[in-house]
């Protein structure tokens, strides 16, 4: 492996999107509870556990995805799997910051920039 900086935010992306993705199966009612009353006055309010479901299937390919891509990356140097952690990864924020806009958060909005940077570097770095 050449290329630590890819390996680490690879790591950095599985073990955020993993440990998210952890959180919405095995705690549903209680992120329910919260995105229910964080998206009442948005245009999502009826539409909370979907847009949820969709975005953890999301959150799961990037985790699993850079998870992969960081083992292929360090025994043989190959990127295909890490890219597509990556980019799922850039997907998976788009969509937080399309749910935070509608929501009206901004300041949410501005903090989905810290997760959006190492991720679009990981997929320039992996193409």
């Amino acid at each position: 492996m050449n290329n630590a900086a890819s390996f680490l935010v690879l790591l950095f992306i599985a073990i955020t999107y993993l440990m998210s993705a952890h959180e919405k199966v095995f705690h549903w009612n209680t992120t329910m509870d919260w995105l229910k009353g964080h998206f009442a006055n948005s245009p999502l309010k009826n539409f909370v556990p979907h847009v949820t479901a969709v975005l953890l299937v999301t959150e799961l390919a990037a985790g699993i995805l850079s998870a992969v891509g960081c083992i292929q990356l360090y025994i043989n140097g190959e990127r295909t799997f890490g890219y597509y952690g990556a980019f799922f990864s850039c997907v998976a924020v788009l969509q937080m910051l399309i749910g935070q806009r509608l929501a009206k958060d901004y300041d949410g909005a501005r903090n989905m920039v810290i997760y959006f940077i190492p991720s679009i570097l990981a997929v320039y770095w992996l193409s």
